[in-house]
């Protein structure tokens, strides 16, 4: 629609209606109207034949059709200056469609004008794009009416004002909303096409097959073909999606020579994103952008680089400019970061200076191309969305994460389902695990530090109340208010009980118990063959064996290995000590798991909304009226007293219940980690121990294994010099003590060369404590 001569949402009331009609009238001639400051941009007040309140002078309903479509005046889908929109039925098959009736004001238009919107439906085949089906004319005065596509769930207008989605889209959905509008307008500029009316009335939304939202852009009243280097200098659009040199010359009426591009779309596209992302308009002055002109006009002009918001809170007070989104945001901050600077290069009043839609598309499609992967920061208690190509290395990936949580590369290890998993800087990015934001991928810092948690603004703050007089508008818009602020509510109550739950199950106490009963049970066995190296002892009680030089070393390393043993043991008893430390925090886990599991603050949340969600439809639908009876005025103040206690009653829930529980989880959660901390420390301490043990047991057991090769040899060598000196006959047999000696001294070699080879696993294993396994391929 156009806001020069054409810019009011229907045409305006001819002055011989009666004074109810006239005011209805007036009502609707939304850019003429500045006192509606609950309606939002874009939107139309609802026709009141719709609401039941027709009154005398409103035209009767009537059956209208064309020879292959038929429809009911009451059909309403929106109406504009130049044209109505209905849903209709075919007349054969019955399928639903949207026809749109051009009233008698567009055919005072120029021609050329009249058929633009039909030629550009006709030249553009997208699934962004509402499709036309056939252009026909009414059977007696000739209207004609285009028949599109039915897109039945409303527009992303109407998704926007709902109180669900009162601070923005969710990450999901919004990355729909992204993925279709960029969609649909590469397929207009293929063509040649600028649509110069974008905004949340003009995006269409359907459900697929699968439940998924389908986004399409609509309304090509104001579209006509453009190259990317040819300029145009009519004025066309909605004002608060406006580039602010259109809204000076439509809106200010202030005369000058300017010309518009192709890029005027990227405005008011960068207007609804944010729009999309948050719920409210980027700029807005003091009283709305409709009732400070001017200053909405400023605001836009006088924004500084880089910015993505200005607002003006107080009358005639300063300006106020963001860069980045605002904390109630539900985008994660991954997303938020590759979002920003779009915003910031499109919302650029100066064109020289805006992005081209090459760069536009470019950098969308980056977004769009991207996989998220979680991770839950274990340290900080945060989950984060960490946005990558599939084609990266994990080496991106790892700068990526600590671009978002500080956490240096070097100090990130990460655990999957309760395991480590070892990225390899090197591999590709595919080949790091499938995450849900229920199952990421935890992140231990190495560093320790005090867990954060969520950021997040408390709904209660700046929530308006109820005027005690009976007000149907203004009990409206209040009760719209703090119903999204109850939605935001049970929003992050949910997030919050996530994290509770991402907290618990993060922990990773099962592998610290794991490596602790595998140090203990090798550092046992260490001590098992240990004990077979004292066994040495024995050896002199063998008669004649004391004046051996070399046994008197054996007794010296006998004292080593016993010194070793007394070591390994208390080191055995260090780790049992770990063992019963992890066993209490275990049990403190699984109890806080199923306090966490039996919460019902979120079903009582959900129980205040959905009464209040009746209470609000109610007003919603009283509003239209011109008044109230008695009784029903009675009963509205009675809903707004109820309405008010539930509001009450859900905020408490909310801040004593959740939010508190959330703090005393993370304040427990701290103390959790600095436990994990210094048990994790003090078993990489006793590993290190038990392998200097290890180490010097085995030069120890290497030494004691070559003395008693030489004193075996040396016993074998004298008894064959004695046999051959001495004659045959008389030559003694050999003392059962030494033979006895000898095969003991064979039997103990053979345990120290076990004893090492478990001495060698025993390190392996103690190195094993600070290098998690690889990651399986995925």
């Amino acid at each position: 629609m156009t806001l020069s001569s054409k810019s009011s949402a229907v045409p305006r009331a001819p002055t011989s209606l009666p004074v109810p009609q006239r005011r209805w009238a007036q009502l609707l001639d939304l850019p003429q109207t500045e006192s509606l400051t609950d309606t939002l941009p874009g939107e139309s007040l609802p026709d009141p034949r719709l609401l039941g309140a027709r009154g005398p002078g409103w035209p009767a309903s009537q059956m209208q059709s064309t020879v292959n479509y038929l429809w009911h005046t009451d059909d309403l889908l929106g109406q504009g200056a130049t044209a109505s929109v209905y849903k209709a039925r075919n007349k054969k098959s019955g399928e639903l469609v949207a026809v749109k009736v051009f009233n008698t004001a567009s055919y005072l238009r120029p021609r050329e004008v009249q058929v633009r919107e039909f030629e550009v439906l006709r030249k553009l085949n997208h699934q962004n794009i509402v499709k036309l089906f056939a252009v026909e004319e009414t059977g007696g005065s000739r209207q004609k009416v285009l028949v599109m596509e039915y897109c039945s769930s409303g527009s992303l207008l109407s998704v926007l004002e709902s109180p669900e989605n009162a601070f923005g889209l969710p990450e999901e959905e919004f990355l729909v909303v992204l993925r279709c509008v960029v969609a649909g307008m590469n397929h207009l500029r293929e063509n040649g096409i600028v649509h110069r009316d974008i905004k949340p009335g003009n995006i269409l939304r359907l459900l697929g097959e699968e439940g998924q939202s389908i986004y399409k852009l609509t309304d090509f009243g104001a579209a006509r073909e453009l190259d990317d280097d040819e300029k145009f200098v009519s004025v066309y659009g909605t004002e608060e999606y406006l580039h602010p040199d259109m809204y000076e010359r439509a809106v200010l009426r202030k005369p000058q020579q300017k010309t518009f591009g192709v890029t005027v779309d990227l405005w008011s596209i960068g207007v609804t994103l944010y729009h999309a992302a948050t719920g409210s308009l980027p700029f807005v002055p003091f009283g709305g952008p409709r009732r400070n002109k001017e200053m909405m006009y400023r605001i836009t002009t006088e924004k500084p680089a880089g910015a993505i918001a200005g607002t003006q809170k107080q009358e005639n007070g300063p300006l106020e400019w963001s860069y980045t989104l605002p904390v109630t945001c539900r985008l994660s901050l991954g997303l938020q970061s590759q979002l920003v600077p779009i915003l910031a290069n499109i919302l650029e009043v100066e064109q020289a200076k805006c992005w081209g839609f090459d760069q536009f598309f470019a950098e969308t499609s980056d977004i769009l191309q991207r996989v998220v992967v979680h991770v839950f920061s274990l340290s900080q208690a945060v989950l984060y969305h960490i946005y990558i190509h599939a084609h990266n290395t994990i080496a991106i990936f790892l700068e990526a994460v600590y671009e978002q949580t500080r956490v240096a590369p070097q100090h990130q290890k990460f655990l999957f389902e309760g395991h480590f998993w070892v990225l390899e800087p090197n591999l590709s990015a595919q080949h790091i695990a499938h995450t849900t934001a229920s199952s990421p991928l935890t992140l231990f810092s190495t560093a320790s530090e005090t867990p954060k948690g969520l950021a997040f603004k408390d709904p209660a703050q700046d929530i308006p109340k109820f005027f005690p007089k009976v007000d149907l508008q203004a009990d409206y818009t209040t009760a719209k208010s703090v119903l999204g602020a109850g939605y935001q509510a049970l929003w992050l109550a949910r997030t919050l009980l996530a994290g509770q739950e991402l907290m618990l199950q993060g922990l990773y106490w099962e592998t610290l118990q794991a490596t602790c009963r595998r140090t203990l049970e090798v550092t046992r066995m260490a001590l098992l063959f240990l004990s077979s190296s004292l066994g040495t002892e024995r050896f002199s009680s063998v008669a004649g064996m004391t004046e051996i030089q070399e046994l008197k070393k054996v007794t010296e390393l006998r004292s080593r290995l016993r010194a070793l043993a007394e070591a390994l043991s208390r080191c055995s008893h260090s780790i049992t000590e770990s063992q019963t430390s992890l066993s209490n925090l275990r049990s403190e886990l699984l109890k806080n798991r199923d306090q966490v599991h039996a919460d019902r603050s979120i079903q009582q949340i959900q129980y205040c909304l959905d009464k209040m969600n009746l209470i609000y439809k109610q007003f919603k639908k009283s509003r239209m009226r011109p008044g109230l009876g008695y009784n029903e005025e009675q009963i509205h103040k009675l809903d707004k007293v109820n309405f008010s206690r539930l509001a009450k009653r859900l905020l408490q829930l909310f801040q004593e219940t959740c939010v508190q529980k959330y703090q005393t989880s993370l304040v427990t959660h701290g103390r959790w980690m600095r436990e994990v901390h210094e048990t994790r420390n003090h078993l990489r301490m006793v590993g290190c121990s038990v392998a200097a043990y290890n180490t010097e047991a085995q030069g120890a057991q290497e030494s004691l294994s070559k003395i008693l090769d030489q004193v075996s040899h040396q016993l074998l060598q004298d008894r064959t010099r004695e046999a051959q000196v001495s004659p045959p006959l008389t030559a003694p047999y050999p003392s059962p003590a030494l033979t006895d000696l000898v095969l003991q001294m064979q039997e103990l070699c053979e345990e120290m060369k076990l004893l090492a080879f478990d001495l060698q696993d025993n390190n392996r294993v103690i190195e094993g404590l600070s290098r998690p396994p690889s990651a399986p391929d995925s």
